[in-house]
Formats: structure tokens, C-alpha cells, sequence
């Protein structure tokens, strides 16, 4: 039987702001995996033995932080007031836990060939941002935002992933191709709190 699942062990739990963890899965199933920054994995973050987590949702998403082939991944897990089942995970494991996901997987990564490279976004945008800015040349952060379109990646709250969208294809004539979006949560939407 085919086995979606890649399955690690929680080695490392770390606060990196007042409402963030970095949670480390290590292990032999993570070796070499394809990974691109920017993209993510489906954690599970329910136990499919106890049917009572199931209505809140067993899979929830989140982008990479950081990769190493030699068998780790980190990922950053928002602790928000209307808390989720994700942030819920992300306070109950502990280091020794075993962790499973699905991936990793997804466009919302960086594009080669773009001319320069736009980048905005609310704080669950950091961690897809932060992997993919690292991936760039440092010179490329500091440029100016020029006249014709390059590659933007809009993350974030999906009201405020649309108004930036809107912006930059209504009023400064970009192409909707160069416009990457990756609504990360809105407000009473399940599966994306």
C-alpha cells in the first residue's frame, strides 16, 4: 500500500516571536525531498484515531522555513487568538513526538527569469517570504521598484492578498501571470484560520 505520508520525529521546538514556533521534523524519510522556496507541506495536526478531531480537520498547511537534504525541515506555526488546529498541534508536541505530512508541494514559489521580484504580505506571509528571500541574490532586495512588471508573491490574509492583487494589475498594468497569490487564512473560513 501506498504510503502519502513522510513521517519524522520533533526534534526541536523554538519561540522566534510572542506568537510564533519553529518546529523541527527530522528523520530518514526526509532526506532528499524536492524542495523549492516558498513551497509547503499538508502537516497532519489531528490524531485519525479520535473522530472528535476530524471536524476540525486533520491537515493543515504550512510553508517551509527552512530545508536540509540531510534530513530535516522546519516549519513556523502562528499562535493567533481565534487559534486553529495547527496552533493548537504546535503547543501540544513536544521534542520526541512523531510528526507526519503530506508534501512538500505548491506554485507559490520563486520564478526564474523574472527581471526583479515584489514581495508582500502579512506576518503568515514571513515564512514563505523569508525562504524565498534567502534564495535570492542580497542585491536583489534592495532594488527599487522600476516601471515594468516583474514577478510579484502576495501572501497573507486573502482580503489583503486581492487589494495588493488588484493594485498591481488594475493600476500599474501587470500581467495577472506575474502575480503569485497564496491566501494563507481569512477570518471564519475552515481550514484556513
Amino acid at each position: 500500500m501506498l504510503n502519502l505520508f513522510v513521517h519524522g520525529t520533533v526534534t526541536e521546538i523554538e519561540p522566534i516571536a510572542e506568537r510564533m514556533r519553529r518546529v523541527r521534523v527530522s528523520g530518514p524519510e526526509l532526506r532528499d525531498l524536492s524542495w523549492t522556496p516558498g513551497t509547503h507541506i499538508r502537516l497532519r495536526v489531528g490524531d485519525p484515531r479520535r473522530p472528535r478531531s476530524w471536524p476540525q480537520g486533520l491537515l493543515r498547511t504550512y510553508s517551509i522555513w527552512d530545508y536540509s537534504p540531510e534530513g530535516h525541515l522546519d516549519v513556523c506555526v502562528l499562535d493567533h487568538p481565534a487559534a486553529g488546529p495547527g496552533a493548537s498541534w504546535s503547543r501540544e508536541v513536544g521534542v520526541g513526538d512523531t510528526a507526519a505530512f503530506i508534501g512538500p508541494k505548491g506554485r507559490f514559489a520563486l520564478r526564474e527569469g523574472a527581471s526583479y521580484h515584489l514581495f508582500a504580505g502579512g506576518e503568515t506571509a514571513a515564512v514563505a517570504f523569508g525562504a524565498m528571500l534567502r534564495a535570492l541574490p542580497d542585491a536583489v532586495r534592495s532594488l527599487d521598484l522600476p516601471g515594468e512588471p516583474g514577478a510579484a508573491y502576495l501572501a497573507g490574509e486573502a482580503r489583503a492578498c486581492q487589494a495588493v492583487h488588484g493594485h498591481l494589475v488594475g493600476e500599474r498594468g501587470w500581467s495577472r501571470r506575474d502575480v503569485v497569490v497564496k491566501p494563507f487564512w481569512t477570518p471564519g473560513r475552515r481550514g484556513m484560520d
